[in-house]
């Protein structure tokens, strides 16, 4: 996909998606590509030979780029722009993982998580918010976790980093009210991507089972079409407990403790 020409507005909506050589933001890039509604893809994401591929497969721009610090960061939206001069939907997919007790968790470790998780995220909607305020609509669509709305053991920073996303949407649609620009976060329960061998912990628990990313990448897809302006739970059931937890939060943690 060829970059589009110094002020020349690009032919369709351009997607910045950041995640993109695997998991949910593969599969996002996929179903976007998929959708044929003329949308333009930046893609994300560390690794440049997977990267590559999926950008062959969607027609995407591939960025290769490491967002575990802020120059990462600035580095990716700062080329986004430059490459199609605006950018009119963000989908936040990069995201990396630590399980075990907090106690013996890395000091590395907790600053990575930080970073790439929390507040780079917080860092390019900065950088690419003021365009869409401008212009008068846009859309971010963030991947949070179930694990930022109710906590998990053992995952105590990977929680906080996914609960301080949702804290910082709700805020930002305050501030957006009377706008078009659109915010939803996307919370899975466990999802069946590389995440949970790259953590170095597998998913062990029999329920609930993980979902495919293309599940994931569907809710978005329809988040990106609608304009969706709240939280959206995957699988949908998962909106229960999470109500739960905040209408009876001792009764929700007695059972968490109890069931794992």
């Amino acid at each position: 996909m060829p970059p589009t020409p110094a002020g020349q507005a690009p032919a369709g909506p351009v997607a910045l998606v950041t995640g993109a050589s695997s998991g949910i933001g593969e599969a996002v890039a996929e179903r976007i590509a998929a959708a044929d509604r003329g949308w333009r893809l930046l893609l994300g994401g560390r690794d440049e030979e997977r990267l590559d591929a999926v950008a062959r497969r969607t027609g995407g721009t591939p960025l290769a780029v490491d967002l575990g610090d802020r120059e990462g960061v600035e580095r990716l939206a700062a080329e986004a722009l430059k490459r199609e001069g605006r950018v009119d939907a963000l989908v936040a997919a990069a995201g990396v993982g630590w399980a075990g007790p907090f106690v013996g968790m890395p000091g590395d470790d907790i600053d990575r998580l930080l970073t790439v998780n929390l507040t780079g995220v917080v860092h390019l909607v900065r950088l690419v918010l003021p365009g869409m305020v401008e212009r008068g609509a846009g859309r971010i669509v963030v991947i949070g976790s179930m694990a930022g709305r109710v906590g998990v053991a053992n995952e105590a920073v990977y929680a906080t980093t996914k609960g301080g996303l949702l804290a910082f949407a709700e805020s930002l649609r305050y501030e957006l009210a009377g706008t078009r620009v659109r915010v939803t976060v996307v919370l899975p329960g466990a999802v069946d991507t590389p995440f949970f061998d790259r953590r170095g912990v597998p998913y062990h628990r029999d329920h609930p089972r993980p979902v495919p990313a293309e599940r994931v990448a569907e809710l978005v897809w329809r988040a990106l079409a609608r304009g969706t302006d709240h939280d959206l739970y995957v699988p949908g059931w998962l909106a229960m407990p999470a109500r739960l937890q905040g209408a009876v939060p001792g009764f929700f943690r007695a059972m968490a403790k109890r069931f794992g």
